[in-house]
């Protein structure tokens, strides 16, 4: 049995496949999955799993050089803002970059996996980028 928090195969599978570089995007129910991008649905019902506690069940897992939030994600604030910001602060989400939301879509054709959850707030998405422990 694991001992880590992380009990998704699929998601742990995923975690455990990704090298340095590799991108994570983890999104609400409403964003979009780019074709042949590979997808780890967790979505059962609106707000479950919300966003934060998928995050950090990944970042029990998960080595986060960086991440990349949408500006407008900042302007919307949505409920998981404050938490992020904490993370952030914190220094578990790496380095930060700002792109635009079409930005963040569009680099969605380039994750390793996109992890859908069921959170229903706007502009709760964010990319992680895969660090190295050594």
């Amino acid at each position: 049995m694991k001992k880590t928090a992380l009990l998704n195969i699929a998601l742990s599978q995923a975690v455990a496949s990704l090298g340095h570089g590799d991108l994570v995007v983890i999104g609400d129910a409403g964003m979009p999955v780019p074709p042949g991008t590979p997808l780890v649905d967790l979505a059962v019902t609106p707000g479950v799993p919300d966003f934060i506690s998928v995050l950090q069940a990944l970042l029990s897992e998960m080595q986060v050089e960086s991440h990349l939030l949408a500006e407008e994600t900042l302007k919307v604030q949505p409920p998981a803002l404050a938490e992020l910001e904490r993370l952030d602060a914190e220094g578990a989400l790496g380095s930060r970059r700002l792109v635009s939301h079409d930005e963040l879509k569009t680099l969605c054709r380039q994750a390793r996996v996109q992890v859908r959850t069921g959170e229903c707030q706007p502009y709760t998405n964010l990319i992680l980028v895969a660090g190295v422990t050594f």
